[in-house]
């Protein structure tokens, strides 16, 4: 891999970011896991070199069960990623999480199944430490810009990953809330469990686009609707850009945090 192609960041997302990357370069990478979500593209921002991947493809072709997750991630390791930021559209279990507001969530449950979600099928065992599943020293840095940018957010969360592709029955989201639980997903696992395999540090950024069926019949909620989920997220498609070039300008130079020795004490041998 030529230094040019590489990248000490990385990003998955929709491919409204690849505007705004300067001086790209697309890369196919092949991996021992398949083919990633598409080429990823790289360039970048504000003088650091960031690798982006629509995880959906460019297209939008593969709903959330047919991801390749390992692919994408391996791909990422490939190019020299340490940092990965993983937005995503979500929704809201929770009144006071409105859509349009942006929630840095520091927890997740998977109710997904049947997904490849380890790098690590035998003969060697691992068994990662997921306390805090996502960057504490990322996540702090998202928050600070977010804050910087006045951006309406949550700085904390949890997740709860569906499989999909369907949406949940309004008793499933009924449960899902009354756990307290903040945001619905249907990518986050496993892509955040396995950049910590590949001591990757990751963050999420959830940008709520509706209300979960589980929240009809509160004052003011009405039920949701694709068009309404799509139309949020443009509105908001240059906040998150400005997030995450706010954030990206912060990385420091090395790393202390959990993520980057998460395969210490992990091996079984």
């Amino acid at each position: 891999m030529s230094e040019k192609a590489g990248a000490e960041i990385g990003v998955f997302g929709g491919s409204g970011f690849y505007s705004f990357l300067e001086d790209t370069t697309e890369i196919d990478i092949k991996t021992p896991y398949g083919d990633p979500s598409d080429k990823v593209v790289t360039g970048e921002v504000r003088g650091k070199k960031v690798a982006f991947l629509p995880r959906h493809g460019k297209n939008h072709d593969l709903p959330p069960h047919m991801i390749n997750f390992r692919a994408n991630i391996y791909a990422m390791k490939e190019l020299g990623v340490k940092y990965i930021f993983g937005p995503c559209a979500s929704g809201s279990l929770q009144p006071h999480i409105k859509p349009g507001q942006f929630v840095i969530c520091d927890q997740f449950v998977d109710r997904t199944k049947g997904r490849k979600d380890t790098f690590f099928d035998g003969p060697k065992t691992v068994h990662i430490a997921m306390a805090q599943p996502y960057c504490p020293d990322l996540r702090k840095i998202v928050i600070e810009s977010a804050k910087e940018l006045d951006i309406d957010h949550h700085p904390k969360g949890t997740v709860v990953i569906i499989q999909g592709p369907r949406f949940s029955t309004v008793a499933e989201s009924k449960w899902f809330a009354s756990q307290k639980w903040e945001v619905i997903n249907m990518t986050q696992y496993p892509e955040s469990y396995l950049a910590r395999e590949q001591e990757i540090c990751y963050v999420n950024i959830s940008l709520i686009t509706d209300y979960d069926v589980g929240l009809e019949g509160h004052p003011g909620i009405a039920p949701v609707n694709m068009e309404e989920v799509v139309k949020v997220f443009n509105e908001n498609n240059e906040k998150l850009k400005n997030l995450l070039f706010k954030a990206i300008e912060k990385i420091p130079e090395g790393r202390q945090c959990i993520c980057s020795r998460a395969l210490k004490d992990a091996i079984i041998s």
